[in-house]
């Protein structure tokens, strides 16, 4: 709003890699640029920021995450922040590529390239304020304009704050009607520069705005001073992004929290004109209609107040995969090394083991003609048992899998939707956040049942449920990247995702060289289990439960 369009999700900070490191800070990251390049023909540019990162020990670039698009500017100030894990002893390469964005496609391909800059994450820290400026490159022949780079550590402060505003009589900037305001806020920084941190939606056509209530986080609005100053800029939209300075006031979080009092009543401020005009009082006044403040859970509140993951994984058995006596196969059962399937099974589930107290993991096959009648199922139990397809361990999965194996006959289509809703159902008979379930669906990849499949996680969306998607093999795997809906949530007759559930990563990635050369299975299981977190909590914020709180600890038996 106030002229941003959204883009795609927030990256997922990387985690502290290897054992035994020390977690990381963390650190928020804001970007600004000066001077782009104008590559719209008759507006400005529309720039987005797309931050890269390496991992440890690699020279491959991966994305991080977006910024939100600002429309007509060439100096944009961004107001979604990366947040990464700041770790001293080691090199911490970035990449920013900036691109005036021409449509809604999140391909990157389809706009226009601004520019880049690479620092290290130690580079900007260390700077002056932790302030690195650096000009955009990548265009020979131009000059593309600089970036500017704010790190500040990021306190542990986890309450968050509801505020709602209105306006009485601000000036009128428009000529045809009246102006149509929003609101810009502002932290102060340890050397009394500002950084923006949130911005109001545009109230149309009005001199006494109501705008919409809104959260941020406390340590956004103040990072966790709250006597560190608040400036708050209110403007009137216009269409071409010369939006019109209608005045200023500054506040404090502590006086924010006093609520709604004749201290909240403020003086927005034209300093232009109070300087040029004797008689001039104000613009208009904003006050503050409510304030509230509430603790924010993590993940691991749920986890350590009893909240459990259950695990069931389901396991692409089509005639694509190949022939599994053939080593050519991505079944083929070596007595040397394990499948991409077992491997990928392997890394997820010992993660995911940890936080299931039974180790019972149902584990389903599709796409296979079962016995004894050779009929085609796209749920069959594993282990040969319908009323109980739960296995013990991942250890149990993989000996149930490689017991299919031998037992069925691979063959087709590939319709996910049925395994879905299997979960699905378990999923619905427990709403009250004590379970939360992961569906791990390993394939090969192309997805014959796509209509179905989507209108079963619309409606999986509502339940405490999550589905990781592992691509083995060479093939293209554009549908489920569509599934995964981070850039654009999925939908289905008219129907939208309520949560994005659906995390779909490329087992590939993580093989390089021969067999077991550089295998990461730590960063294949990082990658697919980073959205976890977000994803339970977003289930839990939407049904307003909060954890339980944490068990007493049984007495300890004296030695």
């Amino acid at each position: 709003s106030g002229g941003a369009r959204d883009m795609a999700g927030l990256g997922v900070p990387e985690s502290g890699t290897g054992p035994g490191l020390i977690p990381a800070t963390r650190v928020e990251l804001t970007v600004s640029c000066r001077q782009l390049l104008d590559r719209d023909t008759f507006s400005k540019s529309d720039p987005l920021c797309v931050l890269y990162t390496q991992r440890p020990g690699s020279h491959q670039w991966r994305e991080f995450g977006r910024t939100e698009v600002i429309d007509n500017s060439l100096n944009p100030d961004f107001l979604r922040k990366f947040v990464l894990d700041y770790c001293f002893e080691e090199r911490q390469n970035l990449r920013f590529d900036l691109y005036d964005v021409d449509s809604k496609s999140p391909d990157l391909s389809k706009h226009d390239f601004l520019g880049q800059a690479f620092c290290t994450l130690g580079e900007i820290v260390g700077s002056a304020g932790s302030r690195l400026e650096k000009p955009l490159t990548g265009i020979p022949g131009k000059k593309c304009g600089t970036i500017i780079l704010l790190a500040e550590e990021l306190g542990n402060c986890r309450d968050v704050a509801t505020l709602q505003f209105c306006a009485n009589k601000l000036d009128k900037k428009d000529f045809f009607g009246k102006s149509d305001p929003f609101m810009v806020f502002y932290r102060s920084n340890e050397d009394g520069t500002f950084t923006i941190c949130h911005k109001t939606e545009v109230v149309r056509n009005t001199l006494n705005p109501v705008w919409a209530a809104f959260a941020i986080p406390v340590r956004a609005l103040c990072n966790g001073d709250h006597d560190r100053a608040i400036k708050v800029e209110v403007y009137d939209w216009d269409r071409d992004g010369s939006h019109d300075f209608i005045g200023e006031f500054t506040t404090s979080y502590r006086e924010l929290a006093r609520g709604q009092s004749h201290f909240n009543v403020y003086e927005v401020v034209n300093p232009r004109k109070k300087m040029k005009k004797k008689k001039y009082l104000n613009s208009g006044t904003v006050t503050l209609l409510s304030f509230e403040v509430e603790t924010e859970h993590t993940f691991l509140d749920y986890i350590r107040g009893g909240t459990q993951l259950n695990f069931t994984v389901a396991i692409d058995f089509t005639a694509s995969n190949g022939n599994p006596s053939q080593p050519t196969s991505l079944h083929y059962l070596s007595p040397f090394q394990l499948n991409a399937y077992s491997l990928a099974l392997r890394a997820v589930g010992d993660i995911i083991q940890d936080y299931d107290s039974d180790k019972m993991f149902p584990a389903l096959g599709f796409g296979a003609k079962v016995p004894p009648d050779g009929h085609v199922s796209h749920e069959f139990p594993l282990n040969g048992d319908a009323s109980n397809p739960a296995c013990r361990g991942i250890a149990g999965v993989l000996e149930a899998y490689q017991r299919s194996l031998r037992r069925v006959q691979l063959y087709g289509p590939t319709n996910f939707a049925p395994v879905v809703n299997h979960v699905a159902r378990s999923a619905a008979t427990v709403l009250d956040g004590s379970q939360y379930f992961v569906l791990l669906i390993i394939t090969d990849g192309v997805i014959s049942d796509m209509a179905q499949t989507k209108e079963a996680i619309v409606n999986a969306a509502k339940l405490p449920m999550s589905i990781i998607i592992v691509g083995v093999g060479q093939a293209e795997f554009d549908a489920m990247v569509e599934l995964d809906g981070d850039d654009i949530r999925i939908s289905s007759r008219g129907k939208v995702a309520e949560r994005d559930i659906v995390q779909f990563v490329p087992f590939r990635d993580y093989m390089s060289g021969g067999p077991g050369a550089g295998l990461s299975m730590a960063g294949l299981a990082r990658e697919v289990l980073a959205e976890i977190p977000d994803q339970l909590l977003s289930y839990m914020k939407a049904r307003g439960i909060k954890p339980p709180p944490v068990p007493p600890m049984p007495p300890e038996t004296p030695p």
